[in-house]
């Protein structure tokens, strides 16, 4: 059992608990509320070396938003950092939420004070669950997780478990030491392959993906280096058979080609607004400017909190969340880097 971190610190209660927040998008692109609440600390425990779990509960007791395996939350810290973590505990609990996070002291901020400062007793702001990994019942399941990636497949794993569906994970880190929840997942030791660089080498993608398996669905998350690594591996299997998700976006050089950057009529349907963003500015800071209904986070693509629907016209994307099948329906983009392919977009705004 890994040891609580820390005493307890106790600050002031924020009034108030769940509000309505900004508009996302489920797998299907239906457009929804997401919500935005207070959460309170209730333990902060070692998971692995330089990982620890956090888990939150509501303020009033009621149960917190459902959510489902794959999904994350975005957390606003005290400091003004926001950051998005996955849920990794179990959806049928919604007494608390639980993240796992890796201390990154060369990172942007948000590990470090997680790990340094954030204790049971305190309470944060919370938006979500926000869902873009899109996991769903399948025949079978290859997963695959590199490092702090394994927060979110943990959830699924257990999850076709449950349904009793055949499952293999494969997880690789550093070492040994650094891979967080091996207690949990000695449970299914028979469907776990471990590969702790230092002594197991790194995970064999290509015997696991040299050969298609009919029916079997992958879900992989972890560094970059890992994911492009499957995304080679496995083009052979059939069209939408993968599916990731990335801490950052691809670096440029993988990145499909784009159009240069054209201004672009924005038509606001439910607001009635209509913006010209001219080129070089994204849809959400000039939606904003012009002071509409929009919320974003990462700015990057990869967060999935400015999901929007579209009514009309025809998205470029630049997102690193949607697969090539999400972008062949042209229901939804990301519009903190995404564009137009045309001169006109009517949004869901």
């Amino acid at each position: 059992m890994a040891d609580p971190v820390g005493a307890s610190t106790h600050m002031a209660d924020p009034v108030g608990g769940e509000t309505t927040g900004t508009l996302g998008a489920d797998t299907t692109g239906t457009t929804r509320a997401v919500p935005e609440l207070w959460v309170r600390v209730r333990q902060v425990r070692w998971e692995a070396t330089g990982v620890v779990s956090v888990e939150f509960t509501s303020l009033d007791g009621r149960p917190l938003p459902p959510w489902w395996p794959g999904a994350h939350v975005e957390l606003a810290l005290p400091t003004g950092i926001v950051r998005q973590y996955s849920l990794c505990g179990s959806p049928q609990d919604l007494t608390s939420y639980r993240i796992g996070v890796l201390r990154e002291r060369a990172g942007r901020g948000g590990s470090e004070y997680v790990h340094a400062f954030l204790r049971p007793g305190q309470s944060v702001r919370l938006r979500g669950p926000v869902d873009n990994f899109g996991f769903r019942r399948e025949e079978a399941y290859l997963f695959i997780a590199g490092g702090i990636g394994i927060t979110p497949v943990l959830a699924m794993a257990r999850q076709a478990a449950a349904w009793g569906l055949p499952w293999q994970l494969l997880y690789g880190g550093r070492t040994a030491d650094s891979m967080a929840f091996l207690d949990e997942l000695r449970a299914h030791r028979d469907n776990v392959r471990l590969y702790p660089s230092d002594s197991a080498g790194r995970i064999p993608l290509a015997h696991w993906l040299e050969r298609p398996r009919p029916a079997t669905a992958v879900y992989a998350c972890g560094p970059e280096s890992l994911l492009t690594a499957v995304e080679e591996g496995a083009a052979h299997w059939a069209p939408g058979s993968v599916r990731l998700e990335r801490f950052r976006p691809r670096p440029k050089p993988n990145r499909p080609d784009t159009e240069p950057d054209t201004d672009v009529e924005v038509v606001c349907a439910r607001s009635r607004r209509t913006v010209v963003v001219p080129a070089g500015d994204s849809i959400l800071s000039a939606l904003e400017g012009a002071g509409l209904p929009v919320t974003g986070s990462c700015r990057e693509g990869v967060c999935g909190t400015c999901a929007t629907r579209v009514v009309d016209g025809e998205p470029e994307h630049r997102d690193d969340i949607l697969t090539a099948e999400d972008r062949a329906t042209g229901d939804r983009m990301y519009i903190c880097v995404s564009r137009a392919r045309g001169e006109r977009l009517v949004l869901d705004v």
